[in-house]
This record gives C-alpha cells, structure tokens and sequence, in this order.
C-alpha cells in the first residue's frame, strides 16, 4: 500500500514526484504493492501532529474512511466531497484509504494525484492499494463503490457469483482488520445482495452496521413529486432533473406547483435496490400532509409514479450512455449524513438494513431497504409507526420474493431470475 501523510504546511526539501516514483511500475510488480507498508509521496511533509498546528486545535480525532472502486466515476465525484469536509463537517480531518485493482492501478494513481494538488487541509493522509486486507486496516467508515459489471454473454448467476467472491472477500478483509464498529455502506450492485455476503463473512461486526445504498431510489422518488413552476416542457430541480411533458402531471401536480422537494419528507423506499423496489406514497407527506391527500389520483401514484421511480435508473443509461454517477455520488452523502446528524423529528430515510427482528413482520436473513431514524450518532432504529395497507404489502412481497431468489443464485451454476434493473 502506498502511503501519502499531510501536514498542511509546504517543504520544499521534502518533496519529490509522486509520478516519478511509479514511472517503473509495470503489472509484473504490481502485487509487491501488498508488502509496502508505508511509503510516501506528495509534495507535503511525511509527519503531522493535530495538536501542535494552531488551525486545528478545534479539528475532531481524525477518522478513517476506506472506499473501494476509487477509480471509477462514482468515486471520481465522492472522493472530493469527502476530502474537502462536506461529508463528516468542516472540522473533522479524514485519511482517505483507497481499493483499487491491478488493472486499475494507474487510474488510482490519478485520483491520488489530483487529491493531492486540491489542497484539502482536512486530508491528513491519503493511501492506495490492492489488497483489502491492507488498505481496510483501522477503517471506521467503509463505502464499497467497487464491483464487476455484467459483460455481454455472462449469465446472470455468474456475476452474482463474481460479486459475491468480491464481496465476501472485502468482507473476511473488514472482520480481519476494520474498527469493530465500523460503518459498512454497499454501492455496488447488487447493493443489497452484495452487503448480505460481505455481513455474514464479518461475523465480528454488528450486522446493525451494514448498509445497502437505496437513498438515490429515495431521491428520485422526491424529485418525481414535486414540481416547479415553468414555462416551458420541463421541470427543473436543484438536485434532479424531471424530463417529461407538464400535460402529463401538471394536472396532477398542480396543488404542489411551487413546492420544492425540501417539503417532501417520510419517503421510504421498500425492498430491493431493481425494478421491484416500492416507492412509497402511503406514508409520503407534502408539506406535512399526507401526499395521497394532495395528489389524489391513485392511478398516477400506483403507476407512472412508482414505474419512474423503479425505471429511472435504465432510463438514465438509455439518454446518458452510462449509469449514474454523479447523482449516486450525492445520495452516499446524504446516506452517510443521515447517520451522523440527527434525524428531524417526525422524519425518517431510506437505506438497506438487516431485517432480522424488524417490525414489519418482513422475512429474516436478508438485506430490504426500510424506514430508519438516527440519533446521529451512526446508528439507527426502524421507525414503527408505518402504515402498511394491502397494496404496499403485495409490493413489498414481491421485492421480499426477488432478494430470496438472488439469495439462492449465490454460488449456484445456474440462475433463472432476472437482475436487478434488467425487469
């Protein structure tokens, strides 16, 4: 592993080439970086003290933040958000631990450089490497981006396999070297069958403490039920953009025209992060009234508005060429703050959690996105008082149905479900 420690104070008898230094670095040794312990680079000194600096007498204990995939697009937007305290606030200082791969080496070096020259003061120390059982060293947060993409001509059961030999991999990694409290939040797909495996390969982390990213499904669930007053064929908002033709909603948005989806609150996300998760309207509220009493056509809240929500993802490749990054970026920051600020009273969010000894008389054994509350501490607790009436039950039964069968596909040589997003 490949280590950079900051002070931010320039030597300039200190520095050399972080470019230089790898200018030799071929795949033929690139599995020698498992035995580097601790080596430099970076223009800033190799030695920092919080304490002595008289800017950081404030600064919290520095905390440490793993994040695998580090080379890929979503990290490429995640990485400078946390580097620059957006994330854990402005005055607490971050070592950024980075996962790459062998073939992603050199990209990782890249994102290293460039979170060099930013001059973040809150970057303290910033690591690249190969190997989980390294890089994972101490960790307290860990967000696992990284995992293989379905190629043309894999079936379905082999990817789930493919993941689930990386995830169980990162999670024998976490159990072996992580803070025993850390915080494990699961981007890749399938997020919630990906963060089951790496759960039961940590038996020495509290299961309460693994994550399936599903906050981007909640964001684009609030994006769908609110609108903006324009003049033209789209609806613009500050974080999502609604393309659609206003003849199709505004008659049913009409009495929200000019609400932001700041006033939209109590949205969960049911089930699994595919096709099937429920959007749910049930217990939404505008403005602190229940949303099926402001839109009060259940046609368009059963159909076009759950179908959006559940599709947008596809919808979004389809138009952009590539799945999102930017916008999943923003929702693992809103993730992680939901943990560490306190929830507003009434309110709740959305994210992937063990159902093990869930309220909601769910399955066990499996990880289903559910309404939670945090004290902001890290921690959360699901949030009982939740109307389930008939038709969000069936909804949830078939997500329950469709995690159990993803849960079975691991290791199998054959799999006939469909992937999440291939619905």
């Amino acid at each position: 592993m490949v280590v950079s420690r900051f002070t931010y104070t320039y030597s300039e008898a200190e520095t050399h080439s972080f470019s230089s230094q790898f200018s030799s670095l071929t795949k033929t040794n690139i599995d020698s970086l498992k035995k580097i312990k601790h080596q430099r680079f970076g223009v800033f000194r190799v030695t920092y003290d919080l304490v002595a600096e008289e800017e950081t007498k404030s600064w919290k204990k520095l905390i440490n933040v793993a994040v695998s995939g580090a080379a890929g697009m979503i990290s490429n937007h995640l990485l400078f958000k946390l580097a620059s305290g957006e994330v854990f606030g402005a005055n607490q200082p971050i070592a950024l631990k980075l996962l790459g791969s062998e073939t992603s080496f050199e990209a990782l070096e890249g994102v290293a450089m460039e979170l060099e020259d930013s001059l973040y003061p809150l970057l303290r120390e910033l690591s690249i490497g190969i190997d989980p059982f390294d890089v994972f060293k101490g960790v307290e947060w860990a967000l696992l981006i990284g995992a293989k993409p379905r190629e043309p001509g894999m079936e379905r059961a082999d990817l789930l396999d493919i993941n689930g030999q990386i995830f169980a991999e990162q999670g024998k990694a976490l159990n072996a070297v992580a803070s025993r409290n850390v915080k494990v939040l699961v981007v890749g797909n399938p997020c919630n069958t990906n963060a089951l495996i790496c759960m039961k390969n940590a038996p020495g982390i509290p299961p309460k403490n693994f994550h399936a990213l599903t906050r981007l499904d909640e964001n684009r669930a609030k994006c769908q039920v609110h609108i903006l007053p324009m003049h033209n064929d789209f609806i613009l908002s500050r974080l999502c953009i609604v393309i659609t033709h206003l003849n199709i909603f505004f008659q049913q948005l009409a009495l929200k025209a000019g609400v932001f989806y700041d006033k939209v609150s109590n949205v969960t996300i049911w089930g699994n992060h595919s096709t099937t998760q429920v959007p749910d309207f049930l217990n939404a509220k505008i403005n602190g009234v229940p949303a099926k009493d402001v839109i009060k056509d259940n046609h368009w809240l059963e159909n076009e508005f759950t179908q959006k929500v559940q599709m947008r993802g596809g919808v979004l490749i389809k138009k952009w060429g590539r799945s999102s990054a930017a916008s999943t970026a923003v929702s693992i920051v809103d993730a992680i703050r939901s943990l560490i600020t306190p929830t507003p009273k009434g309110d709740w969010f959305s994210s992937g959690v063990y159902t093990s000894g869930n309220p909601y008389g769910l399955a066990e054994d499996i990880v289903f996105s559910m309404p939670c509350r945090s004290e902001g501490n890290g921690d959360y607790e699901l949030v009982k008082d939740v109307i389930i009436d008939d038709y969000l039950r069936a909804r949830i039964k078939k997500s329950e149905d469709e995690l159990f069968a993803e849960k079975r596909c691991v290791g199998d040589a054959y799999c006939d479900i469909m992937l999440p997003g291939e619905m």
